[in-house]
């Protein structure tokens, strides 16, 4: 297998350094940069197969370059960062982040982050079958398949997916969603649900708003893969 390839987007060089040598005697490929200018241009010309971004940097706010790199690729978004305000974290995850690892933190901690992440992502070949299903869930890789191929979820779309899978042709409110994945210990909001739900339809059927989830009104979700 080839070595996975890193950008680390960072502005403190000399953490960049820690992190660079670490993760390089882990055997990854590893790019800094510490502008988002940088970061877009390297994503535009170069594969990666991880992004690890620090939210306060220059140029523009790390919350506002992980959207922009989100509506542009799929690569998975791990934030780094020493802002511990819970909006931030919520923030992070609805535009697109994958995980949210607070500073500071051993390097080692990021390498189990790294290797979860990817393995969500595709990287898992283990997998439970859903009898006659359209979906299965690698509860190991936490990943779900969708017609035989891995859909590229963050760790609460795969969560929220995942339940309503466990759970199909049942109303779930959305306070049972906010309280039973493990990525949204804390208040949530409808709002956030709302947007996860949206996010989760577009990777299902990006022509057709409602083809598995349906919206029932003043109550929450139901999914219907029939």
């Amino acid at each position: 297998m080839e070595a996975t390839r890193l950008l680390l987007i960072e502005d403190d060089v000399q953490m960049a350094e820690l992190l660079g040598r670490f993760l390089r005697q882990e055997g990854m490929t590893v790019e800094h940069v510490t502008r988002p200018s940088r970061a877009m241009k390297a994503l535009e010309t170069e594969p990666f197969d991880l992004v690890v971004l620090d939210l306060s940097l220059p140029e523009m706010d790390g919350l506002m370059l992980c959207r922009k790199i989100r509506e542009r690729s799929d690569v998975p978004i791990i934030i780094s960062s020493a802002r511990t305000d819970l909006d931030d974290k919520l923030t992070g995850l609805e535009n697109g982040a994958d995980d949210y690892l607070p500073k500071p933190y051993d390097p080692r901690e990021l390498m189990a982050r790294i290797k979860t992440v990817l393995r969500r992502r595709g990287r898992s070949e283990t997998e439970t079958e859903e009898p006659q299903s359209r979906f299965r869930i690698d509860e190991e890789g936490t990943l779900i398949y969708f017609d035989g191929t891995p859909l590229k979820l963050t760790l609460a779309e795969y969560e929220i997916l995942k339940l309503m899978l466990r759970h199909p042709n049942r109303t779930i409110s959305r306070a049972d969603i906010a309280n039973s994945i493990e990525s949204h210990r804390f208040d949530s909001g409808v709002e956030s649900i709302n947007i996860l739900v949206g996010r989760i339809r577009k990777k299902l059927d990006p022509e057709h708003f409602d083809t598995f989830i349906q919206t029932v009104r003043g109550i929450g979700y139901r999914f219907d893969e029939h």
